[in-house]
C-alpha cells in the first residue's frame, strides 16, 4: 500500500471515529428536543409519479429507422432500466453515498440525526442522508416540477428544499415507509434516474451521455466514480467548464477526481472492487467528452419550421391533455416520442433546392421563399421549409433569422399568409363547373373598366363602378371570349372574371371553403370579384392540401404532422387524425384535373412539367400578384402535391421579373424549384392518370 493510499485509510478512520462522537451528542441533543420527533409520523407514504424526461420528435428513412428531428426537456432525463446501469455506477453510489444501504430500514441513522440536529443549531444544512431519503428529496422536488403554475412550483420547492430540521425528519419518515413497499435494488435505481448531474443533466443515462458521449451501461469504473461524484455538489465537480481554476482541463479536473478517488477507496474498501482495478483506476486520467444533446426545433436545421409546426399540434391536441395547463405540465415532464409525417428525401430535396434558388436576404427587399408537399388522399405534410433560419431568440435580429413559419397560419406559426394570385382561380372553376357549365363554354373577357353588378347571394348585389378593371399579362381584343378551358391554360383573368359574372360570388367562397380553404389570419374569406383573382392571404400549407383534394378526385383531406404518439411508459397515445371530406364531385374534379393537366403540358406551368423528371400524370397552376411581387407553382400528382412560393414577407418590394438571384430571374425561381421537388416525389411515390372527365364537362 502506498504512503498516499495509507494516509487515506487513516483519513477516513478518523472521519469514523469523529462521526461516532458526534452521533451521541446528538443523541442527547435529541433527547432534549423532543419537539421535533413530535411532528414526525411514521411511517409516511411517498407518491413517486413519472419523472421528466426528455420528448423527441422523429421523421422516419425510407429504410423504416427513426431518424431525430429535435428533442425537448426541462430536465435532460432518459429514464433507464436497472440492467442498463453498469454494476461500477451502483456499486460507487452505494460505497461512496451511503455504504450501509443494503443494511438500513431506510434511513442512516447517524448521519441523519447529525444533520437534523447540526440544522437546527447552525442553520446550515449538513448531509449523512441515506441513499433512500436523498431519493426522497428529487421526489419532492420532481413533485413541485410537474407544476404549471410559477408561483405554485416556486412555493413548492421552498418547501422540499427548506432549511429545516422539520424536512430532514420529513425525508427520514418518507424514507422509511419507503423501504416498507419497495426493494433497495428498485430504490437504487429510480435514484440514479432521478438524481441532478450537473445543469439540466438528470439521471445518469443522460450524465453519461453527456459527460462521456457513451451509455450508462457501458461506463468504465473511473467514469461512473467521476459520474457519481457529481451528485456530491454538482457545481463543484461537474465536469463541463474545462476553463475552471479548481476543476478544469489545466488541473486534470482536480476536485472531482478527489471525490473520485475517494469514491474508488471506498468501493475498494466495501469489496467491491479488486485492489488492481482501484489502482488502475486512479491513476486514470478524466477526460470528458462533453456531447450536447439536440434540443430545440433550431436543432432540426431546415426542417426546423416543420418541427415547430408540430410543436404547435402538440400543444393543441387533447392527448396532452384537457386544458392548455394540463398540456403544458405533461410537455414540462415530457417522455414522449413523436413520429411525424415528415419525408426525410422529400425534405432533403426541398431544403437543398431551397438554398440553391432563394437566398435569405436580397439587398432592399424582405424575401420570402417557401415549399410545401402533402400526400394526396392522407393529408401527410412530407415536406416543409423556407429560405431563412429558424430563430424564436430575440437576439437573432438579422434579416436571415424569424421564428415565423411562412408556410402556415397565424394560430399555427405566425404568418398572416399570402396573396395567392391566380392558382386561387381554380376554385371559380370548380364553381363553374358545379353548376353544369363546361369547360368548353365561354364567357366575354374583352378588358373593361366596367363589369356591372355581380350576384352575391350572402351579401347583396355588387356594383364596383369603374373602380374594379382588371387586365391581362396580354392585352385582349376588344371583343374576346374565352372558353373556361382556355382561361385557365392561358390563366386569363377576364375570362375567370367573366366567368365569376355568371356565377354567385358568395358561390365560390363556399366551394373555395369546401377544399378547406381560409385566410391564415382566422379571418372571414374575402369573396368580392376580386378575390377570384387571389387577394386573399392564404397559408401555403393550406394550399397544398386543396390541389391535393383536385389531385384526389375532390376528397380534400385536412393536413396532418403526426403519424404516432408514445407515451412515457412506451405506450401507443391517440395522434391528431386527418379529416377527410368530399369538396366537389369526382366528375367536377376529374375535369378540374382535365383542364389543371394541359396548365401542364400547353401553358403556363408548362416550365416546371417539362423539366421534372421523372414525369407521371400532372396537374398545377401558376399564380402571380399584383406587380410580380409574389410568384407560386401548385400542383399535384395523383400522389404528392406541391406548393413553392417566393413572396415579398412585408408586402412591398421588387417586381420579381426585373430582380435576378444568383439562380437567376427570381419570376422563375418557382419553375425552378418546383420540378427539383415532384422529381424526387415521382421517382419515389410514382403517380397514376387521373380520371377521365364526363364528356358533358368537357364539350
Amino acid at each position: 500500500m502506498t504512503p498516499e493510499m495509507s494516509g487515506r485509510k487513516n483519513a477516513r478512520r478518523s472521519r469514523r471515529r469523529s462521526r461516532v462522537l458526534i452521533a451521541l451528542g446528538v443523541v442527547v441533543a435529541l433527547l432534549a428536543t423532543t419537539a421535533i420527533v413530535a411532528v414526525v409520523n411514521l411511517p409516511d407514504d411517498l407518491s413517486i409519479g413519472r419523472l421528466s424526461q426528455k420528448s423527441n420528435i422523429y421523421a422516419t428513412a425510407s429504410d423504416g429507422s427513426p431518424y431525430l428531428l429535435a428533442s425537448f426537456y426541462d430536465q435532460n432525463r432518459v429514464e433507464v432500466s436497472s440492467d442498463a446501469i453498469s454494476q461500477y455506477v451502483k456499486d460507487a453510489a452505494t460505497s461512496g453515498e451511503d455504504p450501509g444501504f443494503y443494511e438500513h430500514g431506510g434511513v442512516n441513522i447517524w448521519g441523519s440525526l447529525t444533520g437534523a440536529v447540526t440544522t437546527l443549531f447552525t442553520g446550515d444544512v449538513r448531509g449523512g442522508s441515506s441513499i433512500t431519503q436523498q431519493y426522497v428529496k428529487n421526489v419532492l422536488v420532481q413533485q413541485c416540477e410537474s407544476l404549471s403554475d410559477d408561483a405554485e412550483r416556486m412555493t413548492c420547492y421552498d418547501a422540499a428544499t427548506e432549511t429545516s430540521p422539520w424536512r430532514k425528519l420529513k425525508e427520514m419518515s418518507l424514507a422509511v415507509g419507503l423501504e416498507k413497499k419497495s426493494s433497495k435494488d428498485d430504490i437504487l435505481r429510480q435514484y440514479l434516474n432521478i438524481t441532478g448531474f450537473g445543469g439540466s443533466v438528470y439521471g445518469i443515462e443522460a450524465a453519461a451521455n453527456y459527460y462521456f458521449n457513451t451509455t450508462a451501461a457501458a461506463l468504465t469504473l473511473p467514469q461512473a466514480a467521476s459520474l457519481v461524484a457529481i451528485v456530491n455538489n454538482p457545481v463543484k465537480f461537474q465536469l463541463d467548464e474545462p476553463d475552471s481554476t479548481t476543476n478544469g482541463a489545466a488541473n486534470g479536473y482536480a476536485a472531482n477526481k478527489e471525490r473520485r478517488d475517494y469514491i474508488l477507496d471506498e468501493m475498494q474498501e466495501n469489496e467491491k472492487i479488486s485492489t488492481a482495478d482501484h489502482d488502475a483506476a486512479i491513476s486514470a486520467p478524466i477526460e470528458p467528452t462533453i456531447t450536447e444533446p439536440s434540443t430545440g426545433c433550431r436543432t432540426a436545421g431546415g426542417s426546423a419550421y416543420f418541427c415547430d409546426l408540430v410543436l404547435q399540434t402538440l400543444r393543441n391536441d387533447p392527448a396532452f391533455g384537457a386544458d392548455a395547463d394540463a398540456r403544458l405540465a405533461n410537455f414540462r415532464l415530457g417522455g414522449y416520442n413523436v413520429y411525424t409525417t415528415l419525408d426525410p428525401d422529400l425534405q432533403s430535396a426541398a431544403e437543398s433546392t431551397m438554398a440553391e434558388n432563394v437566398p435569405k436576404t436580397f439587398e432592399d427587399w424582405d424575401v420570402g421563399g417557401v415549399i410545401t408537399s402533402v400526400g394526396v388522399g392522407t393529408g401527410r405534410v412530407l415536406a416543409m421549409t423556407q429560405n431563412k433560419d429558424y430563430s424564436q431568440d430575440p437576439a437573432d435580429t438579422g434579416a436571415n433569422f424569424t421564428g415565423i413559419n411562412y408556410n402556415t397560419d397565424l394560430d399555427q406559426g405566425g404568418s398572416n399568409g399570402f396573396q395567392t394570385g391566380s392558382t386561387y382561380k381554380v376554385f371559380t372553376l370548380a364553381e363553374w363547373l358545379t353548376q353544369g357549365n363546361s369547360l368548353a363554354d365561354s364567357v366575354s373577357a374583352w378588358e373593361r373598366d366596367e363589369w356591372g353588378t355581380f350576384e352575391d347571394s350572402c351579401n347583396g348585389p355588387q356594383d364596383y363602378g369603374e373602380s374594379f378593371a382588371p387586365g391581362n399579362d396580354s392585352s385582349s381584343d376588344d371583343d374576346s371570349s374565352y372558353s373556361a378551358l382556355e382561361s385557365t391554360i392561358d390563366s386569363i383573368n377576364t375570362g375567370f372574371i367573366g366567368m365569376a359574372k355568371e356565377l354567385d360570388l358568395c358561390g365560390i367562397r363556399k366551394t373555395a371553403e369546401a377544399f378547406g380553404v381560409h385566410r391564415a389570419d382566422g379571418g372571414a374569406l374575402e369573396q368580392g370579384a376580386s378575390a377570384v383573382l387571389g387577394t386573399n392571404e392564404i397559408a401555403p400549407l393550406t394550399m397544398a392540401a386543396a390541389y391535393a383534394g383536385i389531385a384526389n378526385n375532390g376528397v380534400t383531406c385536412t393536413p396532418i404532422v403526426i403519424d404516432r404518439i408514445t407515451g412515457p411508459d412506451g405506450a401507443e397515445l391517440p395522434a391528431p387524425q386527418s379529416n377527410c371530406t368530399q369538396s366537389v364531385t369526382p366528375e367536377v374534379a376529374a375535369a378540374m384535373s382535365y383542364a389543371m393537366e394541359r396548365v401542364m403540358t400547353r401553358g403556363s406551368g408548362s416550365p416546371s412539367y417539362y423539366d421534372t423528371d421523372p414525369q407521371v400524370p400532372m396537374i398545377g397552376k401558376t399564380g402571380t400578384t399584383d406587380e410580380n411581387r409574389d410568384t407560386w407553382m401548385a400542383g399535384a400528382s395523383t400522389k404528392v402535391a406541391t406548393i413553392v412560393g417566393v413572396m415579398n414577407v412585408s408586402g412591398v418590394g421588387e417586381d420579381q421579373r426585373e430582380t435576378y438571384f444568383e439562380s437567376g430571374q427570381a419570376a422563375t425561381a418557382r419553375h425552378r424549384m418546383w420540378p427539383e421537388m415532384m422529381g424526387v416525389a415521382n421517382e419515389k411515390y410514382g403517380g397514376d392518370e387521373f380520371t377521365e372527365p364526363p364528356r358533358d364537362l368537357t364539350r
